[in-house]
């Protein structure tokens, strides 16, 4: 692929990223800040430090500066993703444009977050230990990390094995052994459990439920979006004549 296509690839990726934050966005608003709150209302019942000032408000928190997170992450993850797209089409099998990027946003979204997220699950505020704070970080990002050179491995097992097995038997081995993985990752790097006696489990279930949607949103309207726009640019006929043929239909009639 040329440099002129993939920087053309990268901008429409960033679009997508940008697209699929604002729809992540309004998800993240009306399904994760319930949960936020409960979560800060039970740490302030619960806390014995009182006074001082809030140096940006909790109003501010769930509107300017949640549109800025998820727009700014989505932005980011848009053009990385894009990158991807440059270097899996093609190469992963006889997939088109659209087809291709629907596969990258949700191998994106089983490596870089379920993957985690079923081993270190996100937790409300109040949730968590601050002294083992850096020690979960490094391992949540190692975990994704090993989820992501494990689904690598995959995609170049299944390849192999292909020829001889067929895609489809394939596909199963490459997806079995990347289960077998990830398990073996789980049983070795170690687990947290530091809910706060008397926490409500509903809230911690309700905030988890709330990331999971939207991050799977995040990626379902960058699949769409990004798969429009590449096809547009890598398949420029193939958009000319569906436009074509919605326009003769009516006319037909």
């Amino acid at each position: 692929m040329n440099s002129p296509s993939v920087s053309a690839l990268l901008v429409r990726g960033m679009l997508a990223g940008l697209i699929a934050g604002a729809v992540a966005m309004l998800v993240a608003y009306f399904l994760g800040e319930g949960p936020v709150d409960a979560a800060i209302a039970f740490e302030e019942a619960h806390s014995h430090e009182h006074g001082g000032e809030e140096l940006v408000s909790r109003a501010m928190q769930s509107t300017a500066g949640l549109a800025t997170g998820v727009l700014v992450f989505g932005v980011a993850i848009g053009g990385i993703a894009a990158l991807a797209y440059c270097v899996a089409l093609g190469r992963i099998g006889r997939f088109g444009p659209r087809a291709t990027a629907a596969l990258v946003a949700l191998g994106a979204l089983v490596t870089v977050y379920l993957v985690p997220y079923l081993k270190y699950p996100p937790n409300p505020p109040a949730v968590g230990d601050p002294d083992t704070i850096g020690e979960r970080t490094a391992l949540y990002f190692l975990m994704i990390v090993l989820s992501v050179l494990l689904g690598v491995a995959a995609i170049l097992l299944g390849q192999r094995l292909a020829p001889r097995l067929g895609t489809g038997n394939a596909a199963v081995a490459a997806g079995t052994a990347f289960v077998v993985a990830v398990g073996l990752a789980y049983a070795f790097l170690p687990s947290f459990s530091e809910v706060p006696k008397g926490f409500p489990a509903a809230v911690v279930w309700e905030f988890r439920l709330a990331t999971l949607a939207i991050q799977s949103t995040l990626w379902a309207v960058y699949g769409v979006v990004f798969g429009q726009l590449a096809e547009r640019l890598l398949t420029p006929g193939a958009a000319d004549a569906a436009r074509t043929g919605r326009a003769a239909a009516p006319a037909s009639r």
